[in-house]
C-alpha cells in the first residue's frame, strides 16, 4: 500500500467515525439513545438493516466461498423473503405496538420474567460470540496488508468502534452505516469491474461463465435432499428461513434496526427493501469470487493464499516448494489448454473444443489435488511445531480477495477496498454492541437491578455497557482459531441458539395456551438438544441404531438408510438444518410440558396485539 491507500483508508474510516459521534454528541434521553429519533424513513432503514447483516465476513469470506466452491452458498439466503413477509406481517405491529425497545419485552409480557431472560440471554450468548467473529475478519485484512501483529490489530478496530458506538447510541449507527454502505458498494463495484477488464483480452464475459461453469464455479441450486449437504435448494428454504425468522425478527442487533422507523408503514418497506435486494446482493458477491477465480487461470495464482502461513511453513519444510513448482507447472498446462479451449470454441470446432475442454477440467483437477496435499503438509508440519491453530491456518479462502486486491489493484483504489471492508466490520459490529448493551440494559440492568433509575442514569449505563461488549468481543477475538471459512463459522454460531429463540417466540405468537414455566423448560431442553446433536451427532446416531438393532427393532433398517452414509458412518448434519431442529423442538417439547403443568390464566389479549 502506498501512502495514497493509507490516505484514503483512513481519511474515510475516521471521517465517517467522527461525522457520526459529532451528528449524536449530547444525547440523554433513552429513547432517542436505544431507538434514535424514530423519524427513519423506508430507504434508510432498509440499508441499516442489510448493513447489520452484511459485515466484513460477507464481503472477504463471501468472494472467497466463490473463488472455492462457487455460487451454492446463495442458497442459504433462499428462506429469507418469506421470513421478511412473516415479520412484516406478525412480528413488526406487536413489537410498535407494545413500544418496546427490545424484543424479548414481549416474551416478559407474554409468558413470564424468567422465559424474557432466557430469550435474553441466549440472544447475549450467540451474539457475543458472532461480535468477536466480525471483529477477527477484519483484523486479518489489515495485518495482511500492513504487517501489523493480529492482536494489536484486534484491539485497534475494536477500540475505535466500541468508542464511537457508546458515544451516539443506535442514531449514530444509523447515520454512519449509509455512509458505509455506499462506500462498500463503491468498492466492491470498482473490484468487479476491474477484474472483469483484467481478464484476457480475446475473453469475453461470455467465455469467461463458460470457463467457470465447466469447473463448477456455477452449479447455484441443488435439489437434492441430502442432510450432509451444508447448501442445498431445501436447507436453504427450510433451514434458512427459520434462521432468517430468527435472525431478523428475534435478534435485536436487527429489531433495533427497524423499530427506529417513522411508522408501521416505513419499517415494512424497509424489510421489503431487503427481502428484494439481499440474494442480488449475495449473488454478486459470490460472483465476483469466480471471476477472481477466471481471472487466476490466467494469471499464476500463489499455491496458497496466506502468504504469511505459507512462508512460516515453508520455513520449517522446505519439500513445501516442490510443491509449490509442481503446481505452476500445471498452471501452465492448464493456461494452455483453457486457450486452446477458448480458441476451438471462437473456432466452431466443437469436437476441439470438448478435447481441450476436458483436459483443462483434468489438468484443474490435478491441480487441486496438489492444493490439497500442500494443505495437508502444512497442517502436519504446524502441528510437528506445537502451532496449536494449524488446521485453523491452513483455510486461505478467506485470504483470496485480499490477495487479489494487493496484487492486481491500482493504488487508490487499493485503499477504497480495505476502506470498504473496515466500514464493512464496523457498521455490523456498531450494531450488534448497540443491541448488546441495549439487552443487557433492558431486560436485566433496569428490569432487575435498577427499574426506577433516570433516563441520565440508563444513558449513561448502556454505554457502559458498550464497553464492556466491546471488550469482551475484543477478548473472543485475540483467541479464536477459526477452522471453518469466516462466513460458513458466523452462520454455525447463529444456527446452534436462533433455531430455539424463534421457538420461543412461535409459542408466544401462534400457541397462546402455553403458558412460561412449559415455554421456558422447553427452551432450555431444546438448547440442550442441539448443543449435544451439534458436538455429539455421530456418537447419538451410533447410539441410537444400536438400540434398536439390540432390541431387532424392525425401524433399524429404515433408520439406517436415512442416519449412514454408504460406507456405513453416521452422517452429519448440516449446519442450516438445526434451526428448524431447534424451533421445532422448542415448540414440540412445549406442547407436551404444557399438558404436564397445570394450566393457568390467558395473557390479556388487549395488551399483547396489535
Amino acid at each position: 500500500m502506498t501512502s495514497l491507500d493509507f490516505v484514503v483508508l483512513i481519511g474515510t474510516i475516521v471521517g465517517i467515525a467522527a461525522y457520526g459521534t459529532w451528528r449524536t454528541r449530547g444525547r440523554q434521553d433513552l429513547s432517542g439513545y436505544l431507538k434514535g429519533k424514530q423519524t427513519t424513513g423506508w430507504v434508510v432503514i432498509g440499508i441499516s438493516v442489510m448493513a447489520t447483516q452484511a459485515s466484513a465476513i460477507t464481503f472477504i469470506s463471501g468472494t472467497g466461498q466463490g473463488y472455492e466452491y462457487g455460487l451454492g452458498f446463495v442458497q442459504n439466503y433462499f428462506g429469507l423473503p418469506l421470513a421478511m413477509v412473516l415479520i412484516a406481517a406478525v412480528f413488526l405491529p406487536i413489537y410498535r405496538h407494545l413500544n418496546v425497545y427490545t424484543a424479548y419485552e414481549y416474551l416478559g409480557q407474554r409468558f413470564d420474567p424468567k422465559t424474557r431472560l432466557l430469550g435474553a440471554g441466549l440472544f447475549l450468548l450467540q451474539r457475543g460470540i458472532a461480535a468477536g467473529i466480525t471483529i477477527y475478519a477484519p483484523a486479518i485484512i489489515l495485518s495482511s496488508v500492513l504487517g501489523w501483529r493480529l492482536d494489536f490489530t484486534i484491539i485497534v478496530s475494536g477500540v475505535v468502534v466500541t468508542l464511537y458506538t457508546a458515544a451516539g447510541g443506535s442514531e449514530a449507527v444509523n447515520i454512519t452505516q449509509k455512509y458505509q454502505m455506499a462506500v462498500i458498494f463503491g468498492g466492491m463495484v470498482a473490484a468487479f469491474v476491474v477484474v472483469v477488464l483484467k481478464l484476457p483480452a480475446q475473453m469475453s464475459f461470455n467465455d469467461a461463465l463458460t470457463v467457470a461453469g465447466s469447473f463448477d464455479k456455477l452449479e447455484t441450486v441443488d435439489f437434492s435432499i441430502n442432510l450432509e449437504k451444508r447448501y442445498t435448494f431445501w436447507s436453504g428454504l427450510l433451514g434458512g428461513f427459520f434462521l432468517m425468522v430468527s435472525y431478523f425478527g428475534t435478534d435485536q442487533s436487527q429489531v433495533q434496526r427497524y423499530l427506529s422507523g417513522a411508522s408501521l408503514r416505513e419499517s415494512r418497506l424497509g424489510l421489503m427493501f431487503n427481502a428484494v435486494l439481499k440474494i442480488p446482493m449475495q449473488f454478486f458477491i459470490l460472483l465476483l469470487g469466480a471471476l477472481v477465480f477466471i481471472f487466476y487461470q490466467f494469471v499464476a495464482p500463489p499455491l496458497f493464499f496466506n502468504d504469511a502461513r505459507w512462508k512460516s511453513a515453508v520455513e520449517h519444510d522446505s519439500g513445501l516448494l516442490n510443491l509449490e513448482k509442481e503446481y505452476a507447472a500445471l498452471h501452465t498446462d492448464k493456461e494452455k489448454e483453457i486457450n486452446q479451449w477458448l480458441a476451438a470454441k471462437h473456432a466452431g470446432d466443437s469436437a476441439a473444443e470438448s478435447s481441450a475442454r476436458n483436459q483443462a477440467v483434468e489438468a484443474h483437477k490435478r491441480s487441486e489435488a496438489i492444493r490439497a496435499k500442500a494443505k495437508k503438509d502444512m497442517e502436519a508440519t504446524l502441528k510437528n511445531v506445537k502451532d496449536g491453530d494449524a488446521k485453523a491456518k491452513t483455510n486461505d479462502a478467506d485470504y483470496v480477495f485480499i490477495t487479489f486486491i494487493l496484487q492486481h489493484l491500482p493504488h487508490g483504489l487499493i485503499g477504497l477496498l480495505i476502506a470498504a471492508f473496515f466500514a464493512a466490520a464496523l457498521q455490523s459490529k456498531a450494531a450488534e454492541l448497540n443491541a448488546l448493551a441495549s439487552a443487557t440494559l433492558v431486560d436485566f440492568y433496569r428490569n432487575i437491578i435498577r427499574p426506577g433509575a433516570s433516563d441520565a442514569h440508563f444513558v449513561v449505563a448502556s454505554k457502559c455497557f458498550t464497553i464492556f461488549w466491546g471488550l469482551v468481543a475484543i477478548g473472543f477475538a485475540l483467541f479464536a482459531n477459526m477452522q471453518e471459512n469466516l462466513i460458513q463459522a458466523a452462520n454455525i454460531v447463529a444456527s446452534l441458539f436462533y433455531g430455539v429463540v424463534l421457538g420461543l417466540f412461535v409459542v408466544a405468537f401462534f400457541l397462546r395456551w402455553i403458558r412460561g414455566t412449559a415455554v421456558f423448560w422447553a427452551g432450555l431442553a431444546a438448547q440442550t438438544l442441539v448443543i449435544v446433536m451439534y458436538f455429539f451427532s455421530p456418537d447419538l446416531v451410533s447410539a441410537v441404531l444400536s438400540v434398536c438393532e439390540y432390541h431387532d427393532l424392525a425401524i433399524y433398517y429404515s433408520l439406517a438408510d436415512i442416519l449412514l452414509d454408504k460406507d456405513g458412518k453416521p452422517r452429519e448434519i448440516g449446519y442450516l438444518w438445526y434451526n428448524l431442529i431447534g424451533c421445532a423442538a422448542c415448540v414440540l417439547f412445549g406442547l407436551v410440558l404444557q399438558f404436564m403443568f397445570r394450566p393457568t390464566a390467558e395473557p390479556s389479549e388487549s395488551k399483547l396485539s396489535p
